[in-house]
């Protein structure tokens, strides 16, 4: 596209910039380089789209894998859900939630020494990201009921670091664990780490814990004597699960409002399901979205939210968007091997760090703005004449903004009016729509996620193999890997061998002990 006058890019804002004061947003397409006949082109494969996302909602079979419907949607809405029973267990779910919340704000529920005071959240992947994003972006020191902390993965040295700033305060600790299944490995070792430390201070873990799982799940079944356990339902997928009690219980104990919240999500709903793209912004997204990457996902999405808050917004955008789109199949089983890649961090912090390249380096990407126009609760101080510390975030933002165009590379902007329960509810619902009006433009299921299981039965094979290995090197006897892998009848393993091998080795209590060689063959190892 020929480079625009000032003129000509005003006219061209005026025409592709759209406010939604209802939500609190506006969406600026104006600096993505479309030609004009693009909505028009792409009018039919959008009514597709439209079309699909109904079905959808009234309770299609969206994953044919786990053969489930996908009803996300109806948890802010459950006058939506096909089903009375669901409905009912919805709204049900969200009273409980504020009722369990408020026994803990009040101290009528209390740990073993005292009102509760911290939070602990277990749990991984969407049962992690979501809840992270949302305390980082709408909790405060001075208004949080309770102080939250995360164990997101199966690291020790992780959840040591987390223990060690609660160490003392255990007794009054509230400990949440999230899981769908129960039998996620990443949380149920979290989980038995957590109980483990509860235990080791003299505490009783169930006086502290709460599940929410899937009714019947292993989890459900261990919760037995727990302080309350909340459902996860089949038809919520964890990258989709913020509006249900993943996200809505951990929120209401840190003394968020979810009922701003879930009407923040509700009201984007109402708002993407109409089927004119020139008044739906999540459409608008993925029309953009198909437009950058010719439909093949040939550009990545960086995002720049420029506000603090919402630093860990990309973070959740690339599980939300990479875990649904990157898929090897399309709805036919015809290899496509779709994905749109996603990354960011904040501003200006990245106008010091990645910027640079976005300038200057390679255009294989595009950039969507968070603009967040209320710089503070309170009054700003002048730090230099006419200017607020904000006022700088703003005119940094406006100047990156205006840098990346000069060099032809293309941005959309949203603008929230600020952070809040409401339009952070708005954020998370308009790119879950966002999400499933893009997969039908590329013809994909958005709702199943079969790399994700191919990795967890990659990592259960591994692990059974180290049980091997582990019961070869119970003879005493020094042995090479090749050594090993002949013993325990695993000749093409022995790359893996060898990395289990040395991690057992890395770690004193695992008692193994590495004889190094003068090169990878010669090195032995034994118990020791």
């Amino acid at each position: 596209m020929m480079k625009l006058t000032q003129a000509q890019l005003w006219k061209r804002f005026q025409q592709y910039y759209t406010e939604f004061p209802e939500l609190g947003l506006a969406v600026d397409l104006s600096r993505m380089n479309f030609p004009d006949d693009f909505f028009a082109r792409m009018a039919p494969a959008m009514h597709q789209a439209y079309d699909a996302m109904t079905e959808l909602e009234r309770g299609a079979i969206a994953n044919p894998d786990e053969k489930r419907q996908v009803g996300h949607y109806w948890l802010r809405n459950a006058a939506l859900a096909p089903d009375p029973n669901v409905a009912k267990e919805i709204t049900d779910t969200v009273a409980a939630v504020k009722a369990f919340a408020k026994q803990v704000h009040d101290g009528s529920l209390s740990g073993a020494r005292g009102p509760f005071k911290n939070l602990l959240v277990v749990g991984i992947g969407g049962s992690a990201l979501g809840p992270q994003f949302v305390a980082n972006a709408l909790g405060h020191p001075t208004t949080d009921k309770l102080d939250v902390f995360f164990f997101d993965n199966t690291d020790p040295d992780g959840m040591d670091k987390v223990l060690g700033r609660i160490v003392t305060e255990l007794g009054q600790t509230l400990c949440v664990v999230i899981s769908k299944s129960g039998g996620t490995k990443e949380t149920r070792n979290g989980m038995v780490e957590a109980k483990a430390a509860w235990e080791h201070a003299g505490l009783d873990f169930a006086r502290h814990a709460v599940a929410v799982t899937g009714a019947g799940s292993e989890l459900d079944k261990a919760s037995t004597h727990w302080l309350a356990r909340f459902p996860m339902w089949d038809w919520v997928g964890g990258r989709t699960s913020e509006t249900s009690a993943v996200g809505l219980l951990p929120a209401a104990l840190q003394g968020l409002d979810i009922d701003a919240f879930l009407a923040g999500a509700k009201a984007c709903d109402s708002l993407t399901r109409l089927p004119d793209t020139s008044r739906n912004p999540a459409a608008q997204l993925a029309l953009m979205w198909h437009y950058a990457g010719s439909g093949r996902g040939a550009r990545d999405l960086v995002v720049l939210p420029y506000k603090d808050r919402l630093e860990l917004f990309s973070k959740y955008l690339q599980q939300l968007i990479m875990e649904s789109l990157g898929k090897a199949l399309d709805c036919q089983g015809k290899t496509v091997n779709q994905g749109l890649a996603v990354y960011g961090n904040k501003g200006s912090t990245d106008q010091h760090a990645y910027v640079q390249q976005l300038r200057d380096g390679l255009n294989n990407f595009f950039v969507t703005f968070i603009e967040v126009l209320r710089d503070r609760q309170g009054v700003s101080m002048v730090v230099e004449t006419g200017a607020t510390s904000g006022d700088y975030l703003s005119g940094f933002f406006l100047g990156t903004r205006r840098a990346l165009h000069e060099n032809d590379r293309e941005s959309i902007t949203l603008t929230i009016a600020e952070v809040s329960p409401f339009t952070v509810g708005v954020l998370i619902a308009l790119f879950e729509r966002a999400v499933g009006f893009y997969a039908s433009l590329i013809n994909i299921n958005a709702y199943h996620q079969p790399g994700v299981e191919a990795g967890k039965k990659a990592a259960g094979e591994v692990l059974a193999l180290q049980g091997r290995i582990l019961c070869q090197l119970a003879t005493k006897l020094p042995q090479s890997v090749e050594q090993i892998a002949q013993a325990i009848h695993a000749p093409t393993e022995m790359e893996t061998i060898f990395k289990v091998c040395e991690h057992l080795a890395a770690n004193p209590d695992r008692g193994i002990q590495k004889l190094t060689g003068k090169n990878i063959l010669e090195t032995r190892y034994q118990q020791a």
